[in-house]
Formats: structure tokens, C-alpha cells, sequence
């Protein structure tokens, strides 16, 4: 047991370092601990093997309905066709594809087992490719489709991917019972993930206290997956789909404390799991490897090549066939002209398909023996060629995305969002004044009272203009800031230090409590964050 525990804290401080020094050189930390975990793979010593069960149980809940939250629910209902067609359409092309392929250079293969391949390797887990693009700049609406592929797609893949093992293992098939499978599990998935969140909204009125709404917040995800599984609905669209909800209907629901609390739980929580996750994707490779020894060298370099070539040539051919389709077709499809995306943003697109963690689950989960008692047909070999997809896709573009989207040249104009924030200020500095001159109308305050809050509502929409008037003056979209703004903005910063260390002096003086300096801190601590961040 303590050699376990000094094992996981090894891994801890590898996720620390990765993450430190990915920053450092502009590459996302889930790819270095992929790279650190196939290393250590290779040298003696312990390894920690991927349980399927445990990962879709306790890690992928959490990791979808955290991104889910943070998402926006408007912008994916605005962009749904396209998203629909990555994560349903796109999803179910590559399976077969990839499934139909396989069995042609494997002899023997049942296509069955091709689609249980196809199946895990047809989702792509965009955890690296986000990371690289909102740090490029790339513009919001791709951001918005990757992001809404990411949250979708998993469900899709791993319904198909159950109705092919069924098969494989020797079950009866029927295309109208798979149908009707898919349909049912997609239904119960949004029923349960609906209801959830109608719930967490009803009970958000008892849930004020940070600590509670913290503890119920991190129980949701588990909750709505195992209800949904134990209908033999879909887990994962259930999570997404609460966490969705529960993400849209924050702003009215939960307290500003609880906000600021369990959003900060969720990006530790984020951070941890992926971490651990990608560091034991490379640790994978024994265990993947072992079992090859009895296939010809030539049919597995055949399989995993035909794998990785499907993965990634079916993308960029259904992104361009489905974008070009004729103007008619479009109009019919309720896609307007403007809608469509550009050729550079095709491109990018297409290389943002990166698989992950969903891919190797799916594979490792694959029964061991068939319904008649012998060993699953080629389940070595397709672990081998899901690997050899994730390690292809994941370090190959992920590597290359950045490099490719300065290329492109696809930027967001950051002083067009800048502007758009700082009018969203001045809009609530408006407001804000017009409810205090409603409150002096009904003698709520006094006048002195009143005059005190527009005056610092007043301070704030100086900064604000002062703020706009800045970023007017960008040529090339990026945000630049004279030098008399910042220098205020430091002058500020400074200030707060100052009271902080005064806050620290009257408590080594024995003059404050601990408990009142963490109040008081916590007070400056927010000012702080209205800051302009460089």
C-alpha cells in the first residue's frame, strides 16, 4: 500500500511538472504526459493498467459534465447541424469505414469485429486540440463546433460500439433492433439528463451554502450516469446534457459564492484526472503489445496503417462533401450562405481531430471471450491499431495544430471581444445606476447613500471608457494597451499589495485574528481579479 501511494504522488508531481513546463513552451500538458507515460513504459519498473470499468465510471462523468458546464448551451443549439453532423453522422461514417477496411487487409476478420474498432477509434477527444486553439486565438464559432463534437460524439460511438460487440460475441443482429437500441438509448440519455437538471434548478434555493451546492455539484455527474446506464439509456449524453443545463441556468440559480467556489472545484478537479488519464495512456503499451507475438508483422503494419489512413482521411472528406454540398441542398437543410465555413477553417477542422482516453477504454473493454467460450476474434490486434490511432493523432496533430493554425492565419479579433466585454460593463454600470435611482424613489436609501454608490459606479465606467478607448486603437484585432492604462493598472495592483501586507503586519502584531485576515484578504483578493490580466 505505501509503495502505491509513493507511486501516485510520482505521478502527482509528473502532472505538476507537465503542466509548468507545457506553459513554458506553448504545448498543451495532456500531450507531454502522453509522451512521459510512453517513456516510462518502456524502462523497468511499476505500471498502472487502464480498467475500462473504473474510467467509465468514475473518470469520464466528471470530465464531460465539467466541460459541459463551462459550455454554451446557446451556441450549440446555433451551430446544431453542424454538430449533429460531426458527432452523429461523422461518427457512424468513420466506424464503418474504418471497420470495412480493416477486415479487407486482416483475412478472417468478421466485420463485426472491424466495427468494434471502428467504433472506439471514430470519436475524437478534442481535450488537446481546445487547449492549442483558445491559446491561438482560434475564432469562437470553430472553437463552439469542436467543443459541441467533443461532448456529443462519445455517445454516439460508444452506442454503436456496444450493438457491435453484441454481434461479435454472437448475438443476433438486426438492423431495426440496432435502430431501435441507438434511438432508445439517445432518448433515455436526454430524458434523464433533462430531468437532472430540472432537479438541481428546484433545489438550487436550499443549496446556498458553498460547501453543500460544492458537494452536490461533484455527486451530479456520477448520479446521472449511473441512472441512466441502469435504464440502458446513454450515460455520457445524460452528463452531457445536465451539465449543459446546469451550466445555462447558473447565472440565476446559484449564489456568487457558490459560483466562484465550485467553478474553481471543477478546474482542479478537470486538471487532475486529465492529467493522471493521458500520463497512463502511455503507460498502455505493454499491455497492448503483448498479445501480437502470434500475428504476421505484415498484417499488423497493414491493419494499423489502414486504421490511422481511415481515421484520418474520412474527416476531411465528409467536412468538405458535406460544406460543398450544392446551394439548393443547403437552403433545404436550413443552412444559410453565411453559415458555411471557409476553406482555412476546413482545414483546421479537419486536424482537430484528436482521439484520447474514449478510444482505448472502448477497446480494453472488449470481452475476452465470446458467447460459445473461445477467446474474442482479434482483440489483440485491434487494441493495437486504437493505440497506435491515439498516439498517431493525438502527438502527431496535436503537435503540429499550433503550426498550423499560425499558417492559416485564423485569429480571433480579441479587440472586437475586448470591446464587446468592456460594453457589457458599461451596460451593467447602467443599470446598476438606474436601481439606485429607483431605491431613492421609494426612500429605500438617502441621498448621501446614493451618491456614494454612483460615485464608485462612476469610478468603474471611467475605467471602462478608458478601457474601450484603448482598444479602439488596435489595427491587427489584438489587444495593446498604452502605456498610461497600464501603468494604472499597476498602480493598482501595487496598492492591493500594500494593503495586503498591512493586513499581515496588524496580524504578526497580534492585532487581527487569522480568521478576519482570510476575510478581509479574500475581499482584496476579488478586486484584484477586476484587473486587466496580462
Amino acid at each position: 500500500m505505501i509503495a502505491q501511494i509513493w507511486f501516485v504522488l510520482a505521478m502527482l508531481v509528473v502532472v505538476i511538472l507537465a503542466r509548468g513546463v507545457g506553459g513554458r513552451i506553448g504545448v498543451p500538458f495532456t500531450i507531454l504526459l502522453t509522451l512521459v507515460g510512453l517513456a516510462y513504459a518502456l524502462v523497468p519498473g511499476p505500471k498502472l493498467e487502464l480498467d475500462p470499468e473504473a474510467v467509465l465510471v468514475l473518470v469520464m462523468p466528471p470530465l464531460l459534465y465539467s466541460t459541459a458546464r463551462r459550455s454554451s448551451l446557446l451556441a450549440i443549439r446555433a451551430n446544431l447541424r453542424p454538430i449533429v453532423s460531426l458527432s452523429v453522422l461523422l461518427v457512424l461514417a468513420t466506424a464503418f469505414a474504418v471497420g470495412a477496411l480493416v477486415t479487407l487487409v486482416v483475412p478472417g476478420m468478421p466485420l463485426a469485429v472491424g466495427l468494434v474498432l471502428g467504433a472506439a477509434v471514430a470519436p475524437p477527444d478534442p481535450v488537446a486540440a481546445l487547449s492549442i486553439g483558445r491559446r491561438a486565438g482560434m475564432p469562437p464559432r470553430l472553437i463552439v463546433l469542436i467543443e459541441g463534437e467533443g461532448l456529443l460524439n462519445d455517445a454516439t460511438a460508444l452506442t454503436t460500439y456496444q450493438v457491435a460487440v453484441a454481434v461479435a460475441v454472437g448475438g443476433a443482429f438486426s438492423w431495426t433492433i440496432a435502430s431501435g437500441l441507438f434511438l432508445l438509448a439517445v432518448a433515455g440519455g436526454l430524458a434523464v439528463g433533462i430531468l437532472v437538471a430540472l432537479l438541481i434548478r428546484l433545489a438550487r434555493p436550499m443549496l446556498r451554502d458553498p460547501l453543500i451546492a460544492n458537494a452536490v455539484s461533484l455527486a451530479v455527474p456520477f448520479v446521472t450516469y449511473l441512472v441512466a446506464e441502469a435504464i440502458h439509456s446513454s450515460g455520457v449524453l445524460a452528463v452531457v446534457v445536465a451539465g449543459l443545463m446546469v451550466g445555462h441556468n447558473a447565472g440565476r440559480t446559484e449564489s456568487g459564492a457558490s459560483r466562484l467556489q465550485t467553478g474553481a472545484v471543477w478546474e482542479f478537479v478537470e486538471y487532475l484526472l486529465e492529467g493522471f488519464v493521458f500520463l497512463l495512456i502511455g503507460q498502455q503499451l505493454p499491455s497492448v503489445i503483448r498479445g501480437l507475438q502470434d500475428q504476421p508483422l505484415s498484417i499488423v503494419v497493414a491493419a494499423a496503417a489502414v486504421s490511422v489512413g481511415a481515421v484520418l482521411l474520412v474527416r476531411p472528406l465528409w467536412l468538405v462533401i458535406t460544406q460543398w454540398l450544392p446551394a439548393r441542398l443547403h437552403a433545404r437543410l436550413g443552412v444559410r450562405s453565411t453559415d458555411r465555413l471557409r476553406g482555412r477553417e476546413l482545414v483546421a477542422l479537419s486536424w482537430a481531430g484528436t482521439r484520447g482516453v474514449i478510444t482505448l477504454v472502448a477497446v480494453f473493454a472488449v470481452p475476452l471471450t465470446t458467447e460459445q467460450g473461445t477467446p474474442f476474434p482479434y482483440r489483440d490486434l485491434i487494441s493495437f491499431c486504437a493505440y497506435v490511432v491515439v498516439l498517431v493523432t493525438l502527438v502527431g496533430q496535436g503537435l503540429t495544430f499550433a503550426p498550423l493554425l499560425r499558417r492559416l492565419r485564423l485569429r480571433i479579433n480579441r479587440a472586437e471581444v475586448e470591446q464587446l466585454r468592456n460594453q457589457a460593463r458599461l451596460a451593467t454600470i447602467d443599470a446598476g445606476l438606474a436601481r439606485v435611482d429607483d431605491l431613492v424613489a421609494v426612500d429605500r436609501i438617502g441621498p448621501e447613500l446614493a451618491a456614494a454608490i454612483r460615485a464608485g459606479l462612476a469610478a468603474r465606467a471611467d475605467r471602462y471608457h478608458a478601457r474601450m478607448a484603448a482598444l479602439r486603437e488596435s489595427d491587427d484585432g489584438q489587444v495593446t494597451w498604452t502605456e498610461d492604462y497600464e501603468a494604472a493598472i499597476a498602480a493598482r495592483r501595487a496598492v492591493i499589495n500594500a494593503q495586503r501586507e498591512e493586513l499581515l503586519r496588524w496580524r504578526d502584531a497580534g492585532r487581527l485574528p487569522d480568521a478576519s485576515l482570510r476575510i478581509l484578504r479574500r475581499e482584496l483578493d476579488h478586486e484584484e481579479r477586476t484587473l486587466l490580466d496580462r
